[in-house]
């Protein structure tokens, strides 16, 4: 499945998570900086939050 990540695209296996979209875009430790992550409609996101093909996702 594919997702963006600060529309940086990302391919991914089904059922992976928040955390792993991070890890793959190499932005999990913007996380540690105090930094947050928010789905396409401005709404904050867990990083366990599940993920579906085509998401986008921002970390700000």
């Amino acid at each position: 499945m594919k997702v963006y990540v600060n529309d940086q695209e990302v391919d991914l296996a089904p059922g992976m998570t928040v955390r792993h979209a991070l890890t793959a875009a190499g932005l999990i430790n913007e996380i540690d900086k105090g930094k947050k992550v928010y789905d396409e409609m401005g709404n904050e996101i867990g990083l366990g939050g599940a993920l579906t093909d085509g998401l986008r996702i921002n970390v700000r």
